[in-house]
């Protein structure tokens, strides 16, 4: 067992020597040089990342309530204005059909709801 770990030792020391003649000492001193500059390029971008990704967050908590309560408002009016254009039809219809002559031709109903549709892609 010990002679084994021994002839295992030799063969890696020798792999090694081989390799250490293959590779200038200059080359794996400008390679570790470049890894080291890239390591601190790498490190100051996860620190502007991380101080915008904390800054972002701060703001988001800021106007997160501001953005739901405006939200809501919004879908408030939205369904308001619906109802309130559901029954001037209604009442509209409800005219025509008592006084037939109130609204010459059918360009009322063009003129009285020129809102675009918003829930349809244009």
């Amino acid at each position: 067992m010990e002679l084994e770990s021994e002839a295992i030792k030799a063969a890696s020391e020798e792999v090694s020597q081989q390799f250490q003649t293959l590779i200038k000492t200059d080359d794996v001193d400008t390679l570790k040089h470049l890894q080291h500059l890239i390591l601190g390029r790498l490190q100051d971008s996860n620190a502007v990342l991380s101080h915008f990704n904390d800054f972002s967050e701060h703001c988001y908590a800021e106007v997160s309530g501001d953005l739901s309560r405006n939200t809501r408002l919004l879908k408030s009016m939205k369904a308001d204005l619906d109802h309130i254009f559901q029954k001037l039809r209604s009442m509209k219809a409800k005219i025509l059909a008592t006084y037939p002559d109130a609204f010459p031709g059918d360009s009322g109903s063009k003129i009285l709801d020129q809102r675009p549709d918003l829930e349809k892609p244009q």
